[in-house]
């Protein structure tokens, strides 16, 4: 909102002649730079100032969150070509976000299996199980965690 009050914005949406046109320019440039944000957050893009991959899933997890509540809060009041946009940003960024967490659940969960062959097992078997067994099998992990640091 304070783009609007300042006077090359104002200035520009008097040479257009439709402030409505300018307000839909506005709001496609906010998605716009929300989802590029996002995605740069994702490591999809590179930093533009530094051209380094930069991966903090919460922060894009916000940006994406913050969309969503514009999708929900602009419902029935956008154009057919503001709707579209939002709904098509919001589709290619959770695409990117469930790549991303899959990606990293990957690298994560392969590295434990190279430092303890039996910590996979463990892991794979304590959310099948009752709560029980999954308590022991948290001692059982924190038994090898000793182990392995002694070892």
């Amino acid at each position: 909102m304070a783009m609007m009050s300042d006077p090359h914005v104002a200035e520009a949406a008097s040479a257009s002649g439709n402030p409505e046109e300018m307000r839909s320019a506005l709001f496609a440039h906010m998605v716009i730079q929300q989802s590029s944000m996002a995605m740069m957050l994702l490591g999809k893009t590179p930093h533009p100032e530094t051209g380094k991959v930069v991966r903090d899933l919460e922060a894009a997890r916000l940006f994406i969150d913050q969309l969503e509540m514009l999708e929900f809060k602009t419902k029935g009041n956008l154009n057919q070509e503001e709707a579209a946009l939002l709904k098509q940003s919001l589709m290619s960024l959770r695409l990117a976000f469930v790549e991303a967490v899959d990606d990293s659940a990957s690298a994560t969960g392969s590295q434990p299996a190279h430092d303890s062959p039996q910590a996979g097992p463990a892991a794979a078997a304590g959310p099948a199980g009752a709560q029980a067994p999954a308590a022991t099998a948290s001692t059982e992990d924190e038994s090898r965690k000793k182990f392995t640091k002694k070892y």
